[in-house]
Parts: structure tokens; sequence; C-alpha cells
């Protein structure tokens, strides 16, 4: 047996549902939407789904952050499961299908049903900002040490990173700008993106600075909506509807101290080892891959994977992003296909999974990556929390 258990592993089927910025639908119903689309996709029945993971489970804080956990959808399906696991400390959103990953390993399930729901846009209208804390509440974890200083929001409290990175590496606001701008161009070619319309550098640049360096624009979107992966042993997806996309190698680790506040390198995150670890597990390295879709909760985020991967040199981003071009459908590295969380919307990377396999598929139409693309990188990110796989298509 291959010491690499993820290169026993295949998405063999993805699902998606309606992405919007006011569903119509409860958040469980749009997971079964979800759900449902990728069993039939992989051509399987409920039957055949006998595991499921998720991250980080039902969090039940009306935040619509994760509205939806196992045991809902599980009894909404009616699925008899081998194993099933949720958890939210673990190496960022990618977390519940690393898990996924060794449960197959193990024998204990042959066909995983992941997914990923979020209902923010709904929850922003009732009144929750975007917050992973307000003002009046007791706050515990690793967060209390943000409350004091009213840093409530995300963008608030990972935007020291994002300016240290700004300082050390003279990236200029111009030069930013053309993550949120092809990304833009991206999304108008997908028909399922919530923000199609394109955007300037001068309209990024017009953008409020929400905290320094930090713009509307660098920004992902928050929707509601609903992805969802089948993960099969290699040897089950060959009996599936699909050609089969294999996951090739994975990178997880924690080598760094997992802290929001004290993490080092602090100005580019967790994700170096991470993508150490990922090529240490295979003999591509990232000249062989044709496509990332690469985790944009901020454009930082992005910014600072394209150096970690090695596709540019530390520091170097801002001269491979300025222009557009390398980073275009059509250039030397193109990234985010659909838009990404900040134009696509916000799913937590697991919707830029669901592109990848359309990608490496050949069935993303418009913005499909052209000289048929075999090997995709995906990577999530934030702070201390990092993970990253490379799919291939055999």
């Amino acid at each position: 047996m291959n010491r690499f258990p993820e290169k026993q592993t295949a998405i063999t089927g993805i699902g998606m549902s309606e992405i919007s910025r006011g569903a119509s639908k409860s958040a469980l119903g749009l997971t079964i939407d979800a759900a449902l689309a990728a069993i039939e996709d992989a051509g399987l029945s409920r039957d055949d789904i006998d595991g499921m993971a998720t991250w980080p489970g039902d969090r039940g804080d009306g935040t619509g952050m994760s509205d939806v956990g196992i045991p809902a959808l599980q009894d909404a399906l009616r699925l008899e499961l081998g194993w099933y696991s949720n958890a939210s400390e673990t190496a960022g959103q990618f977390g519940a299908l690393f898990n996924a990953i060794g449960a197959i390993a193990a024998g204990y399930c042959r066909h995983v049903l992941l997914f990923r729901t979020m209902y923010e846009a709904s929850a922003r209208k009732t009144g929750f900002v975007n917050a992973l804390n307000k003002p009046g509440d007791r706050v515990f974890g690793p967060f209390q040490w943000f409350a004091p200083y009213h840093a409530y929001a995300p963008v608030f409290q990972q935007a020291p990173m994002f300016n240290l990175y700004a300082h050390r590496s003279g990236m200029t606001d111009e030069q930013r700008a053309w993550i949120a701008v092809t990304q833009r161009k991206n999304a108008g070619l997908n028909p399922n993106a919530v923000f199609r319309d394109p955007i300037t550098v001068d309209d990024f640049l017009a953008s409020p600075v929400l905290c320094t360096p930090a713009r509307l624009l660098d920004c992902d979107v928050h929707i509601d909506g609903s992805t969802a992966i089948i993960l099969s042993h290699v040897d089950a997806a060959k009996e599936t509807a699909h050609p089969v996309t294999r996951i090739e190698a994975v990178g997880c680790s924690m080598r760094y101290r997992n802290s929001w506040v004290q993490l080092e390198p602090f100005d580019i995150q967790c994700q170096p080892k991470v993508a150490e670890d990922m090529f240490n597990r295979t003999d591509l390295t990232i000249d062989d891959v044709d496509m990332g879709q690469l985790y944009n909760g901020f454009s930082f985020h992005t910014i600072n994977w394209l150096e970690n991967l090695g596709v540019c040199e530390r520091y170097g981003a801002k001269d491979f992003i300025d222009g557009g071009h390398n980073i275009a459908l059509d250039g030397a590295f193109p990234i985010n296909t659909d838009g990404g969380a900040m134009s696509a919307g916000r799913m937590h990377a697991y919707g830029q999974v669901h592109e990848a396999v359309t990608q490496l598929r050949g069935d993303a139409g418009a913005r499909q990556v052209p000289n048929d693309p075999k090997v995709a990188v995906m990577t999530t990110a934030g702070g201390p929390l990092a993970g990253a796989f490379i799919l291939v298509r055999d």
C-alpha cells in the first residue's frame, strides 16, 4: 500500500445549490440540494454513501457561518453511515477532507459525502454583521485577545498581517487590485457567480479602506449556498460516472505556533511549511500545476499562496500579478477561475474545489482554462489555519 493514503482517494461527485444573496430555501434545504446533486453526479445512490464529514459543524449561533451539521443532513437523507466527523480545530476548512481521507484509508467507508453550507447573507439581513463577536458579548478562546480593541471582524484581526506584508514587500494598492479585477473578470463568465459586473483598478482604489491596508474589494462576499463533494476510494472511483480526479498530495501540518497573534512568520501566515509538506508527498512540482484555486477570503491570502507555493519568489507577487496577465484564464498560472470567494461567493474554499473538478473535466464552458488542464492545486488559509492539496485527472 502507498504510504501516502490520499493517493487512494478521488473526488467522484460534485454538487452545488443555488448561490445567492438571499436564499428562497432554508440552509438545510440548500444543503440537501447540493448533496443530492453530488450523489447524482457521481452516479451513486444514497445507499452508497457510508461516510460524511463537514467543517466546522453546526454552530447554531445565528451567524449563518455554519447552520447545518451532520445530524440534520444525515436524517434528511436517511443515510446509514459507517463513519462521520466534524471539527473546527483542523488545518483550515479542508480539515473535513483530510479526516475523510484517513477514514477511507482505514477502511471505515468508501464514499464520503463532504459539504460546506453558508447562510451569512440571510443572517446579515436579520441584524448580524460580519463579526465573530459583538459588543457586549463575553468572549472566550483566542478571540478574547481582540475584543478589548473592538476588533470583532476578521478583517480587523488579520489586517496587521496584511499590513506587515505590504510593508515588507512594497506591494502597492494598484498592484494588489489585479487580484480583484481578474477574479471579477472570471466571474463574469460564471453564470452562478453573485457578482459578475466588471471592475477596474480605479474601482478598487475607490472602495473604502476597512482597516489598513485592506479595502472592501479585498474581501470575499457573503452568500447563501451549499457545496457538496463525494470523496471515494480510488478503486470505487473507477466505477463512477466521470474520469477519475485523484488526490495526489495533501499538506495539513502545523509546524508553527498555533496563534492568531503570536504566529511567526506573521506576514506570510502558516502556509510555507504546509506547501513544503504537500510537495514532499509527490513527484510533481509547481511547474506541473495548471491552475490554482487559491483561498481568497482576502486578496492577501491568495497573494501569500502564490509565493508560498513557489509560483513566484518571496515578496515577488506584486510583479507577478501586476497587469493581471499571469493570473488570467490564459495566463502562466490561472487562479480562481470561477471568480473565487471575492466574486462568485464565499464558499470557504469548497466552491473552488467544485470549480477545480469542473475545470479538470473540461466542463467549465466560457471560463475553461485552455490546453486541457490535468493538475490543480487548492488551498485554504487565514493566520494559523492552512491546508492544501493537489488534484490530478488520471
